[in-house]
């Protein structure tokens, strides 16, 4: 093996190395000095640690111009680090041999042992360090060295460019496919049949040729031709994982398609994200030479990202480090309207619409038990006239959610949305690659145009809107994949217009069995009323003249990161319901029942409404941050529910918005008076209850009462009952 020729520079950097892992020291609460990279150092000597991180504003702290270095030529200062950090740890053990804690260690420690007590005599006063370095240091050293740099501004996939090549860079993105964790080899021991003696092949890349005849002096010179055995117990392995890194929708521009770029993890890097995470990576970008016979033209070698640093955004979310005051004075109190106000306040109106997809984005509590699991997860959808910006409220929900897809019905198929079999370039097996569903897992799927999805491809959302998992059975591959997401969705009549005369199903050409998986179906329906289209008019062109909601100067909304970290703390929240609710659930659904029975209702009463209640009862609970659900979470999800019905009877609406509030609350007495029968009094808390539902207020509803009361048409007793006095 050749001597490498002397480099003045890399010795003069080695010294600056050295320099900083044995001088570098911070301070602790006592005052005293605390060596940070020399007492890691006596931790991976003592195989205590693994992998050594450093932090290159450390390295900037101790010399700018290392720092500089380090960040235009990473890869040189990985070998330069583990050349100085291996001999600091051979100083330290000094004649010792190494820790004896695997496999390897047990051949090292062999090795040297056989070398000092039946090598020549001539070696016998040599030191331990002197006879390892026959061996590979990829052989010796058991450490890994990482640089962090939180410094580095974020870069997009599209934006790294040849000049990076071999610089530390720092890019977000989407993972779209994980491989298993598998063994990577770094050094190949081999034995010979013939002289016992040991060689070893360093390997660099993926792909290596195993030599077939020992290049050991002895077996050359006899011409012994002695044949080289896989010694795989004294070869040195490393975990190893790829992951392909897709950019974010924000980092796209208009018309392009989203690009992927690899990346490599090695060692304790590995097993940091999963398909679907939003990762920060750093690492530093390497080319990967092609090997073996290649077809003219094309390129010469693929790059990869040799990665340092991974920090799974899901995992780390942004209200776990020092919380704004804007949400600390949100976890104060009861925020639920300012909340729902601030869901794309440039949408004027739509209150109640805002906040179901408000309980959608935070979502109610799973439910596992023994053979059973109940779905936490809220679907929404919202079915309108064109032009009352259900597309717009969909981008702001997929903008707000902390992990998100949106995708079009035309524009997905089934292996768009469900998961598509690819084969690993890597290892040449057939492997599952996730679609929109699988990547929004443990967030929220946006699909438009909900009703324009081909039959074929429709079936598949049914097992993710009850179930929350996809089954495959494709190419061999027979498995099931989680799918924990909330489907928010909107689609446009099958008539242009919403048509009452017309059953939901045929309104919105979907089948029942999809529709009774929504818990929320709401119409937003396009009304010619002259009031509220001036109105409407000037809110459009205020928004179009300033580029933000009138509230936005008022500081009566919140601002998106805000309101993205307070659903995130919400998130971590799981309220339970008090035994006493249940009541009242289990009355109000029968309630429910009996007027789809006896009425022309267009929405389908299915004992799914049961879950629904809960799971929105749950999610007002979270909101406010409580780990109880109590009456008035119940009410305002049953208010809520009754707002989707009411809003699927448009002519009904009509009738009831010419009515006076009074008016109002007093068919709402009648009704309970006919449906609990004459010789029953009416209690005031159900009277309540059943006009919020209605969007009655308790003063017009009080007002309702002594406007009859006073003409003798009704009474109210000491119990707070209201009876009536005719029939």
């Amino acid at each position: 093996m050749k001597a490498p020729t002397f480099n003045p520079d890399w010795e003069k950097e080695k010294e600056k190395v050295r320099d900083f892992l044995d001088n570098y020291y911070t301070e602790d609460d006592d005052g005293a000095k605390v060596f940070v990279y020399r007492d890691e150092t006596m931790q991976l000597a003592q195989r205590d640690k693994v992998e050594m991180v450093v932090r290159l504003e450390h390295v900037r702290e101790h010399d700018p111009e290392l720092a500089d270095s380090i960040t235009s030529n990473a890869k040189r200062y990985v070998k330069l680090f583990n050349e100085i950090i291996q001999a600091m740890i051979m100083t330290f053990r000094g004649d010792n041999l190494p820790v004896v804690k695997d496999a390897l260690d047990a051949f090292t420690f062999q090795r040297a042992y056989m070398d000092k007590h039946e090598g020549a005599q001539d070696r016998e006063n040599v030191s331990i360090e002197e006879r390892l370095k026959q061996y590979p240091p990829q052989l010796l050293q058991r450490f890994e060295v990482y640089f962090e740099n939180d410094s580095l501004r974020e870069m997009s996939v599209r934006s790294v460019k040849a000049s990076n090549i071999g610089q530390l860079v720092t890019m977000r993105g989407l993972v779209t496919r994980a491989t298993e964790v598998k063994p990577c080899v770094q050094v190949m021991t081999y034995t010979c049949d013939t002289c016992s003696a040991e060689a070893y092949q360093p390997v660099n890349g993926p792909f290596f040729t195993p030599p077939q005849n020992c290049p050991n002096k002895d077996c050359v010179e006899s011409k012994a031709h002695g044949r080289l055995h896989m010694q795989l117990r004294g070869s040195k392995f490393i975990k190893f994982q790829e992951i392909k890194l897709q950019e974010l929708c924000e980092q796209v521009p208009m018309g392009s398609i989203p690009r992927q770029i690899t990346v490599h993890l090695y060692g304790e890097m590995t097993r940091r994200c999963n398909t679907g995470n939003n990762v920060r990576v750093s690492g530093i970008f390497l080319p990967l030479a092609r090997s073996g016979f290649q077809p003219t033209g094309g390129l010469t070698a693929d790059t990869y990202l040799e990665a340092h640093n991974v920090v799974n955004l899901d995992e780390n979310p942004t209200y776990a480090g020092i919380e704004s005051e804007e949400l600390q004075i949100l976890k104060r109190g009861d925020c639920y309207e300012i909340l729902a106000q601030s869901i794309a306040p440039e949408i004027y109106g739509l209150v109640d619409v805002k906040k179901a997809l408000l309980l959608a984005l935070v979502g109610g509590s799973d439910n596992v038990s023994e053979g059973m699991k109940i779905r936490g997860r809220i679907n929404v959808l919202l079915m309108g006239d064109p032009g009352v910006a259900k597309s717009q409220l969909l981008s702001y929900v997929h903008r707000l959610s902390p992990r998100s897809q949106y995708t079009t019905g035309r524009g997905s198929s089934g292996v768009g949305l469900t998961a598509a079999v690819m084969k690993d370039p890597l290892t040449g097996e057939m492997a599952l690659e996730g679609g929109a569903l699988v990547l929004a897992d443990g967030g929220i799927c946006c699909i438009d145009e909900f009703d324009k999805m081909m039959d074929a491809d429709r079936t598949a959302i049914h097992e993710v809107m009850e179930q929350q998992t996809i089954s495959i059975a494709k190419a061999g591959i027979m498995t099931t994949l989680n799918a924990r997401t909330a489907i928010v969705a909107a689609a446009n009549p099958a008539y242009g217009r919403y048509n009452p005369s017309k059953s939901i199903e045929q309104n919105v050409n979907l089948p029942a069995a999809l529709l009774s998986r929504c818990d929320f179906i709401i119409l937003i329906p396009d009304k010619a009323d002259r009031e509220n289209d001036k109105t409407l008019a000037e809110h459009i062109t205020f928004v179009h003249q300033h580029g933000h909601h009138p509230n936005r100067e008022k500081q009566e909304t919140i601002s998106d990161e805000t309101l993205r970290e307070y659903i995130q703390l919400c998130q971590t929240k799981n309220p339970t319901i008090d035994p006493s609710l249940c009541g009242r659930i289990v009355d109000a659904y029968v309630e429910m029942r009996r007027e789809a029975r006896h009425s022309t209702d267009p929405m389908f009463m299915s004992p799914r409404m049961v879950l629904s209640i809960i799971r929105m009862a749950t999610a007002r609970a979270k909101l406010r941050l409580a780990d109880t659900v109590n009456e008035a979470d119940v009410e305002e999800a049953l208010r809520l529910m009754q707002f989707a019905k009411d809003s699927l009877r448009p002519s009904q609406n009509r009738v009831e918005k010419k009515m006076s509030p009074i008016d109002a609350a007093f068919a709402v007495l009648r009704e309970i008076y006919h449906n609990q029968g004459a010789s029953e009094p009416i209690s005031l808390q159900t009277a309540v209850q059943r006009c919020a539902r209605k969007g009655i207020s308790e003063q017009a509803l009080q007002n309702c009462i002594d406007q009859y009361s006073a003409n003798g048409v009704i009474m109210s007793d000491r119990q707070q009952r209201i009876i009536f006095c005719m029939n």
